[in-house]
Formats: C-alpha cells, structure tokens, sequence
C-alpha cells in the first residue's frame, strides 16, 4: 500500500510540473502586451523596452520558465504588474498577498458546499439505492438530470432570481471581506453555496446509487439478507465499505471542481475569490498572477486525485490483504 501511494505520488508531481509547461506556454499567448498597455499608444519604442527589461519581459521563455518555477519551488509566486503606471514603477504586490484572501474565500465557499452536498448526496444515493425503480428514485434521478444538464451560471441567475429578485431571501452579490462576520459570510456566500451544490451533487449522489446496486448483486450481500439484516444494515455494514473507492474517486473529482470550477460562479456573484482575481487578471494581462492561480487550480486537482488514489487503496482488501 505504501509503494502504491509512493507511486501515485510521483506520478502527481510529474503531471504538476508537465501543467505548469503547459500553463507558462499558453500564457504566452494571451493577446496583447502589459508594457504597451500601462504605457499607452504615445509610448516610445525605447520606454517600452525599458519597462519590459524591468519586468523580465525581454528574456528567452527558457529563463523565464525556469526563473519561475524556481520561485514557485521557493514559495514566491512572483510580483503582480497591477499597479505600475510606468518604467520604476513600485507600486505592485507579491502574488501571495494577492492570492492569500482570495483563496481563503474561495477554500471558505467551497467548505460550506462541501458540508452541505456531501452528506446530502450520499443520503440521497442510498437512498435511492435502497427504493431502487420507485417514484422516490425516478424523482431523484429527474431532477439530478436536470440540474447536471444547466449550466453554472444558468443555474446562478434562476437562483438570483427567484431567491433574489421574486423572493428576496439572500443577497445577489456575495461582497464579503476579511472583517466580515461568520454569520453574516455565510449568508452572503448562500446563493453561490447553494448554485454548486446543485451543480455537483448530481455527480455524488448517481455514482453512489451506481456503485451500491452494483454490489447489491453481490453473494456476500445476498448471505446477509438471508441472515436477516435490515436492508439499511445490508447497505451500511457491507455495501457502503466495499463501494468506498468509485464514491471516493467521485466526491474527489468534485470537492476539486469546487475550487476549480467556481470561476463562473464567482464571476456571476461578485464573489472575491480566485476564479474572480484570475478573471480580473487575464484582463489586465498580469502574467504572473495568471500563472499563480492556473497552478493552483492544477495542484488542486492533482491533489484530490491523489486522496481519490489512496483512499480506493486503502478501502480495497484486495490491495492491503494481497495474499
């Protein structure tokens, strides 16, 4: 077990650093040039070249990627070009002060749906499981359909409106901030909560109801049921352990989809979040914030992948009794 997780590791850490190439080269693309943009159409070639020398603009992508990488290695994401008015400029910021807010209310949001679609799905897939053909069962499966076929931000606006605009319960726009109360963050931060989580909750809950009908087949399953177990029992004590690996890979996937995927929810909600701050600054051409929370996003989903990886390892005898 210990050599799997080794494995899955180093694997992990391959794919971060094959994304962040992948991150550093489509960066280059983004249309546009940040020097020419601060400087205006009135800029001298010899002034841009000057503010490009000062922002490291003018050297090979090589040395940029490697001096880079270097800092991310270091834990210096690099300084933001936000701010500057020109050549000497020293009014930008270190990414990290940058990133540090927006990430802890994006974390902060993703939280609170994590707590709410979480055990909501599992309760709804056993459940579904244990009335499997029933009205509950196709009624569950209906809505689920439905909501996984909209779109996040579809979804965001019929939220806005109905709880919003027609039924004004909770603020469209979550405008929180770092002196803003837990009560009143988290009542800012429920549409948005609410929008993801009928967004992913789809996800959780059908590939529970899948993997526990799967084993429900099963000989080991059957033996209870003639051993007289309630079917909550039969689903809790032997079904559920053995179906721990597929709902695991499933409630990974989606617990990084909640940091990941958040950008056009915060985006429609005003959230200050990361998806926000990268939006913000892919328009503005910051280069290295752009880079910052792409390799966020990426090391986000390596990660849960590896907790999906390990937790399907764990949770199989197979693997940890091998003989």
């Amino acid at each position: 077990m210990l050599r799997r997780s080794q494995q899955r590791l180093a694997l992990g850490v391959v794919t971060l650093f094959v994304v962040s190439l992948i991150i550093f080269t489509s960066v280059q693309f983004l249309p546009g040039d940040f020097a020419q943009s601060v400087l205006g159409q009135g800029a001298t070639p010899e002034t841009t070249a000057a503010l490009r020398a000062e922002l490291g603009l003018d050297q090979g992508p090589v040395t940029r990627y490697v001096n880079w990488i270097g800092g991310v290695l270091q834990g210096d994401l690099g300084t933001s070009f936000s701010g500057r008015s020109g050549v000497g400029g020293d009014r930008s910021r270190p990414v990290v002060d940058l990133i540090g807010p927006r990430l802890a209310n994006t974390l902060f949001l993703a939280g609170v749906t994590a707590m709410i679609a979480v055990p909501l799905a599992l309760a709804l897939g056993i459940a579904a499981a244990l009335k499997r053909g029933s009205v509950f069962d196709r009624s569950v499966n209906a809505v689920t359909l439905i909501t996984i076929s909209f779109p996040e931000f579809f979804l965001a606006y019929i939220l806005i409106l109905l709880l919003g605009v027609i039924w004004p319960i909770f603020p469209s726009l979550s405008d929180v901030s770092p002196d803003t109360p837990f009560w009143d963050r988290l009542y800012r931060t429920a549409l948005p909560a609410l929008t993801l989580t009928l967004v992913i909750i789809a996800h959780m809950m059908r590939m529970t109801r899948a993997a526990i009908i799967n084993l429900m087949a099963s000989p080991y399953i059957e033996m209870a049921r003639l051993a007289g177990e309630s079917p909550l029992r039969v689903v809790l004590n032997y079904a559920l352990p053995n179906a721990w690996a597929p709902i695991a890979a499933v409630i990974a996937f989606n617990l990084a989809y909640l940091i990941v995927g958040v950008v056009v929810v915060e985006v429609v909600f005003v959230y200050p979040g990361v998806g926000q701050l990268m939006v913000d600054a892919v328009s503005a051409r910051d280069i290295p914030v752009v880079q910052a929370c792409a390799l966020i996003f990426a090391a986000t989903y390596v990660l849960f992948n590896l907790v999906a990886d390990v937790v399907g390892i764990v949770t199989n005898p197979r693997l940890l009794h091998p003989k």
